[in-house]
């Protein structure tokens, strides 16, 4: 049975709740056709994410990896085309640490893409009444910088890998007054995502840029 890997973030930024995290480990154990989803928490915090997440690499040498993080303001998932080698935050993770300007990976290359089939999993979660788009930024925090991590560890493995943000909770949203959404759709869209990953070797040619 092969292995997918799923990984959600533990909060931040004064939450008491990330909703990464929420919806992947309710994906914890689940069988989805020939693969089983192991679901997992990453720390938020610069020093510490990518320690995990190589330690969960070695652990459960996995056929898919999906990372997921929170995307506060994001009205639907996102699912991520590119990481940028760049560390640029705006508050400080977890550990207080706030690097500006700083490589992911002094030698790595500028950016990785993502080799999911992004534009399939985007079609199949629209299908299925899911607000779902292709996003072309995945931040510069702790997300953008476990995904470029995550790509550079696996590139030439064959083992294909991506990012998706989701929306804030409803609860978490209400006191900001921006978008969000409820846990369950974040689940199935999930879901959904990882079954059109393991099932798509090629992804759809269908538009899913952005004029600006």
């Amino acid at each position: 049975m092969r292995t997918v890997l799923l990984t959600g973030f533990e909060p931040f930024d004064q939450d008491t709740v990330n909703p990464s995290w929420e919806a992947v480990r309710l994906l914890d154990g689940t069988v989805q056709g020939d693969a089983r989803i192991v679901a997992r928490q990453l720390p938020c915090a610069f020093a510490a994410a990518p320690e995990r997440l190589y330690q969960l690499l070695e652990e459960f040498t996995p056929q898919l990896v999906i990372a997921v993080g929170l995307g506060p303001g994001r009205t639907d998932i996102g699912i991520e085309r590119v990481a940028i080698n760049i560390n640029d935050a705006r508050i400080p993770d977890n550990l207080g640490y706030q690097p500006i300007d700083i490589a992911v990976a002094e030698q790595g290359p500028a950016a990785y893409f993502s080799t999911l089939a992004i534009k399939a999993m985007v079609r199949a979660l629209r299908a299925a009444g899911i607000p779902a788009s292709v996003s072309h930024t995945a931040g510069t925090f702790v997300c953008n910088q476990v995904f470029y991590c995550l790509q550079h560890a696996l590139a030439g493995s064959g083992v294909r890998s991506g990012f998706i943000h989701v929306p804030a909770l409803p609860q978490q949203a209400v006191a900001a007054g921006g978008p969000s959404m409820a846990l369950s759709t974040q689940v199935e869209g999930l879901r959904l995502a990882v079954v059109t990953a393991l099932n798509s070797e090629h992804d759809v040619q269908e538009s899913g840029g952005q004029v600006c």
